[in-house]
């Protein structure tokens, strides 16, 4: 505790502990290829895994398969297997996944240094790609 004059000033605390939900959402969507599996599924929709290797330029086979299991796990990606020769796997976002993209767009905006006055109704990169109806 510091005394400021006549006054005594608690040291300041970090208010995140272990059940920190921010903590938690940055841990969901952290790491080097979450963010671009996320937006490769946002923008070019439901995706088979080799589709997604390509896509996501310099991941290897081991980092696409744990993350998309990490995403699934957190459920932000659905994983729909297909019984058919030779084995089919697509995955895409799921609802919960899909409300992650206003979101990220908005700290996009904070990344970059703009401010964000919160009128994205003509904002292309809001509209659900599945739907064409704005997120």
């Amino acid at each position: 505790m510091k005394t400021e004059g006549a006054v005594s000033v608690p040291d300041p605390v970090c208010p995140c502990d272990d059940s920190c939900p921010l903590g938690r959402a940055l841990g969901v969507i952290g790491g080097r290829w979450k963010l671009r599996i996320i937006c490769t599924l946002y923008v070019d929709g439901t995706q088979r895994y080799n589709d997604l290797l390509k896509k996501t330029v310099g991941i290897t086979n081991t980092m696409l398969a744990a993350s998309l299991k990490e995403l699934e796990a957190d459920g932000i990606v659905t994983r729909t297997q297909y019984m058919e020769i030779p084995p089919k796997v697509e995955y895409a976002l799921t609802e919960h996944g899909r409300d992650l993209w206003p979101i990220l767009h908005r700290l996009a905006h904070w990344a970059r240094g703009e401010s964000f006055d919160g009128d994205d109704e003509n904002d292309p990169v809001l509209m659900d790609k599945e739907t064409m109806t704005r997120v």
